[in-house]
């Protein structure tokens, strides 16, 4: 009989055990999951920020423009004026005749030793508005020994320039001579248009400048 006590005792005393080793096992799962503090949620990624364009301000134009046909770095002139080296020619060529070549009546000669020649069109993009351009021209070409040797057409605004000479409208070679036109522009550019009559059409600088 006592013995039956004893196991019967040390059966309880087991299942005690066993029960409280669940428990106590509950707990540790509790605490590594579902009873511990919930983890913060990490923050949301952001979605891929898409780049704003890029937005370039044009580039302001500063009056009087003035252009020198035949060089890649600005030119100084003898007033002090600033000569932005060429742009805006659509095809042709350029020529440097030297610093030998003299040129008559003109404080600045360098202005007409260079030129662009042989080509079809000028654009340079201006605000709409009124302008006074000056185009400048000086028979430098060894080759033109007379007038006629040399003639050509230009057009600009409205104006057209027939059978040009500029042996004839300066009065011989390396005289310079500038033609001043008057021109009104409503599409944003300032085009002119050359072509060969006999020879190529030459330039040796171009000025804009607004009118008052």
């Amino acid at each position: 009989m006592n013995n039956q006590k004893t196991w019967l005792r040390r059966a309880l005393a087991a299942s005690l055990l066993l029960s409280a080793g669940i428990i106590f096992t509950g707990c540790q799962s509790s605490k590594n999951s579902c009873c511990a503090p919930a983890a913060p949620a990490p923050a949301a990624v952001p979605a891929a920020i898409v780049a704003a364009p890029v937005v370039t301000a044009p580039v302001a134009v500063t009056f009087p423009l003035r252009i020198k046909a035949g060089i890649t770095a600005p030119l100084k002139d003898a007033d002090g004026n600033t000569w932005l080296a060429e742009t805006g020619f659509a095809d042709g060529d350029t020529i440097d005749r030297g610093d030998d070549i003299q040129i008559e009546n003109t404080k600045t000669p360098a202005l007409y030793r260079t030129e662009h020649y042989g080509m079809s069109a000028f654009s340079v993009k201006v605000p709409n508005g009124k302008y006074t351009v000056k185009l400048y021209f000086c028979e430098t070409f060894e080759g033109i020994e007379g007038p006629g040797q040399r003639v050509f057409s230009f057009s600009l605004g409205g104006h057209e320039f027939k059978d040009f000479d500029v042996w004839v409208k300066a009065g011989g070679p390396r005289k310079p001579y500038i033609e001043t036109v008057a021109v009104e522009v409503t599409n944003g550019k300032l085009d002119i248009n050359f072509t060969s009559n006999i020879e190529n059409p030459q330039i040796n600088a171009i000025e804009i400048i607004p009118a008052s």
